[in-house]
């Protein structure tokens, strides 16, 4: 990526560092996630029990993903930002301990009607539950207890929010590791509850009690001070309100998409949700750990670099994250793609995950992994607007895409069942893409740079490379993964990943993208550092 070090490339070295501590931090949230998911094919599988309880997982999860960590973090972070930079720490502060008040009120109110009204919310979101006798009740049930979770993780986010806007951004990004752990030892207990549902459905609750805490300590060690007063409506919730407005229906819209396919896989043959669910945890790797990343890093320093109109700094760090993102996006998906059934049943198939399970879930993760680079890329150009405040561009992208995504979906499972909605999420992606540049081509920002512009065929060369390794690879040693003991297939799994990771490293060395100087410099900095 030809990285210079050097004090006029501080930018460069500040989103590398606070990438790499996202992307390092995220990265063992999902090694984390792997072993739940591990425990919680060969406990839970992909029957009735399975579909009902990852139905009550997504409830919680959904408006999460709007309400806190989509709009709230893209309206909070940057006018918390601002006011540290305009006036003081103290002032920030007020704001964060108002912003955490008002949300405590308004999220009580709203899982309070939530468990109520929860036989309505499941017959809307799973409708095709209806007439089964233990998808839906269940699904009422393990949904009363997992949707609190949603407020105590909304609070955790402001937190978070909060952290990542001083550059403290490993305890929200560790946060996840704490959920992972919570539902490891619920399954671990689940002779003690009532089903292996139950367990995993008290996971999540104490889970957002385990988050919150923690964050809570980290933001106190911070030196930041949230204070408990009677929420008000003042200027600056006005404004945050006005800015979540449209960024809550852009977020709405684009998790629409999951609530849509969670509709159309409940009329779907039992287990269908629970294939959608364990092909897209294994996508949401490289989605995870980088477009977090990039997302989480860049925000904060593309709207100060955007506030000081500074305008080559603010199109270096565009360019230099779009970069990153498909330098570790483009050959994630290609092995995806390529070796998908080999990642599945090494990962998921025993206990109640049989061949069969393994075998649809593959064909989903392959249709996912069409789409992975473009909704990484993606990221990278949400964060572009949202930086520069223009939140109603990615509302209406959003919105054209979810139509498109819905209509596909509905064509493509009349011919191939559950994969059709995977594919149709995967050729969304792509038109969300093309729409997102086509929105910035005039924006001086998002221009691609001379260096993007070379590095990019060497970039899909090397994945293409690896690729082709990967697969005569996997096709040696399938003996070992598909037919040998856990061990050895765990161990025919890790040699062809590795030497995939070795001869992409190999090849963006030679093609130039990455020069052998630059990661010497870049260990001597962390070690100076150190």
């Amino acid at each position: 990526m030809q990285i210079t070090i050097n004090g006029d490339n501080s930018y460069h070295m500040n989103l590398m560092k606070a990438m790499a501590t996202v992307a390092g931090m995220t990265g063992l949230s999902r090694i984390a996630g792997f072993a739940r998911d591990i425990l919680t094919a060969a406990y839970l599988g992909a029957g009735p029990a399975g579909d009902a309880f990852f139905v009550a997982l997504k409830l919680p999860n959904f408006f999460r993903r709007v309400t806190a960590e989509g709009a709230f973090s893209i309206a909070f972070v940057p006018i918390y930002s601002k006011t540290i930079e305009r006036e003081n720490k103290e002032t920030a502060d007020l704001f964060a301990s108002n912003a955490f008040m008002v949300m405590l009120s308004i999220l009580s109110v709203v899982t309070l009607l939530a468990l109520i009204m929860m036989p309505y919310v499941i017959h809307a979101i799973a409708p095709g539950f209806a007439g089964y006798m233990v998808r839906t009740p269940l699904a009422i049930e393990l949904s009363r207890i997992t949707f609190p979770y949603l407020l105590l993780m909304s609070l955790s986010a402001l937190l978070g929010g909060v952290l990542n806007a001083v550059n403290r951004f490993a305890p929200f990004a560790f946060a996840p590791v704490l959920f992972n752990i919570s539902l490891i030892t619920a399954l671990l207990l689940s002779n003690h509850f009532e089903t292996i549902g139950h367990a995993l459905s008290w996971g999540v609750l104490v889970a957002g009690f385990l988050q919150l805490g923690f964050l809570w300590c980290c933001a106190k060690r911070a030196g930041i001070k949230i204070t408990f007063a009677l929420p008000k409506m003042d200027t600056d919730i006005r404004k945050l309100l006005k800015i979540m407005g449209p960024a809550v229906l852009g977020a709405g819209v684009v998790h629409i998409n999951l609530f849509a396919d969670l509709i159309l896989a409940s009329f779907l043959e039992t287990g269908s949700i629970s294939y959608l669910y364990y092909a897209d945890r294994l996508n949401q790797l490289p989605l995870g750990v980088v477009g977090i990343a990039v997302g989480t890093a860049l925000l904060p320093m593309l709207s100060r670099a955007m506030m000081e109109d500074d305008k080559q700094h603010a199109q270096d760090l565009f360019n230099r994250a779009l970069e990153i993102c498909l330098l570790l996006a483009l050959p994630a998906a290609i092995a995806l793609a390529i070796i998908p059934l080999s990642l599945v049943s090494v990962l998921f198939e025993r206990g109640a995950f049989d061949a069969a399970d393994s075998q649809i879930t593959a064909n989903v993760l392959m249709a996912y992994a069409l789409g992975l680079p473009a909704y990484i890329a993606i990221k990278v150009f949400s964060t572009a607007h949202w930086a520069r405040g223009d939140t109603k561009t990615p509302v209406r992208i959003s919105v054209v895409a979810t139509l498109l995504n819905i209509a596909l979906s509905i064509v493509l499972i009349q011919y191939i069942g559950v994969v059709g909605i995977a594919l149709a999420t995967g050729l969304t992606g792509w038109l969300q893409f093309y729409l997102h540049v086509r929105a910035l081509r005039d924006h001086p920002t998002a221009k691609f740079d001379k260096r993007f512009l070379t590095n990019m065929p060497k970039i899909l060369l090397s994945s293409c490379l690896m690729g082709g390794g990967v697969y005569i690879l996997a096709a040696l040693l399938q003996g070992f993964i598909f037919d040998g003991t856990t061990l050895f297939q765990v161990i025919g799994l890790a040699v062809v990943v590795g030497a995939g990771g070795v001869l992409y490293g190999a090849s963006i060395l030679i093609t130039g993208v990455v020069k052998p100087r630059d990661i010497k410099k870049l260990l001597l900095k962390k070690g100076q550092k150190t």
